[in-house]
This record gives C-alpha cells, structure tokens and sequence, in this order.
C-alpha cells in the first residue's frame, strides 16, 4: 500500500506529511516487537489505519474518490474517516497499554483516561497541522484539507472522540479475550 500511494500521488509534500506517521508507527512497532508485543487485533486496526493514512495520503484527504458529497455535504469527506480512525486506534494501543502496564489500579477510569488520551492526541495533531500550515504557507492546503469548512478543527476532534468511544464500547470485550492470551510481561520489561 505505501508503494501504490506514493506512485504519481497528487501531491508529493502533501504524501510525505501523511505517511510520516505510519512510517514513524512502523519503525516503533519494529523496535518493540520482541518487547511489548500487541495483540491481534490492535495490529489489525493499526494497519487498517495506515491504510486510511495511504490512501489519503495518495489522492490527498480533500479529492479522494467516492467520497465527495456524502451525507449531503459539498465536501470531500474522507478525512472525516481518517479522523474518526485517529480516535479509534489510539484507544485500541492506549487501553492495551494501559492495562498490560498496570498504570491504572481499576476499570472504571480506564475508559476515562484513554478517551482523554485519544482527544489529547487528536488535539496535538491539530496543532501539527497549525505548525505545518504557518511555516509552509500556501502548499499546506492539501495537508490540511479543510475545504473552506470553518468548523473542520472542531469536528475533526470530535470524530476522534467519537471513534475513541465506539472502539471501546465495540471491542473492549473481544480485546479482553485476546488480552488473557498474551503472556505477561517480565518484571524487567514491565519497568521500561
């Protein structure tokens, strides 16, 4: 998928902000693998997500195909996909983490704390695309693809709650199971 989205993508700055996550997440899951291994299906999601990312990144978030109009909209809604998958997948990693570390004592804030965690996440990445908008001007407009939609940041973060909580409410018990079968960490893994 990273070969077909960056063959001729519509914008090659735009391609290489997009895929920069899902290269950085790669490496990160490479070096980890061995130590801190996930379960399946946070695997499967994180590349779902990157598949997302690709294809955003190969026709751009603003001219995806198949994805103007919908819901009535004059816009090209695929980032809104992307940004509910920017919500969904980190609660998936921030839940597994959380509770193979040990770092919360009880259930009953874990929800709390990785919906905190995702909109944090989703909150920071909007300022990256500040960042990104303010230092390279006008060549940032696909990057942020907010198509002249004034309440874009606004309701990109709500997606990102949005799929935060339906990745809890849908796949917290399947995550459970999957989770009784992963061997427990090493004392002097558990402390890294």
């Amino acid at each position: 998928m990273l070969l077909w989205s960056g063959i001729h993508p519509k914008d090659q700055f735009t391609w290489f902000l997009e895929v920069a996550p899902a290269l950085i997440g790669g490496v990160l899951l490479g070096v980890t693998y061995q130590s801190f291994r996930l379960t399946n299906i946070v695997y499967g999601f994180i590349l779902l997500h990157c598949i997302v990312l690709m294809i955003g990144a190969h026709y751009t978030y603003a001219e995806v195909p198949l994805f103007d109009g919908i819901l009535g909209s004059e816009r090209n809604n695929y980032d809104k996909v992307g940004h509910f998958f920017q919500g969904f997948v980190p609660a998936l990693l921030a839940r597994e983490i959380l509770i193979r570390k040990g770092v919360i004592n009880g259930r009953r804030w874990l929800g709390f704390i990785v919906v905190t965690i995702c909109l944090a996440f989703s909150a920071f990445y909007e300022l990256i695309e500040w960042w990104v908008a303010l230092t390279t001007g006008d060549n940032a407009e696909a990057f942020l693809g907010t198509q002249g939609y004034v309440w874009d940041t606004q309701s990109d973060m709500g997606l990102a709650l949005l799929g935060a909580i339906s990745a809890l409410l849908l796949l917290s018990k399947r995550h459970d199971s999957q989770l009784h079968h992963v061997p427990p960490l090493q004392e002097s893994k558990k402390r890294t």
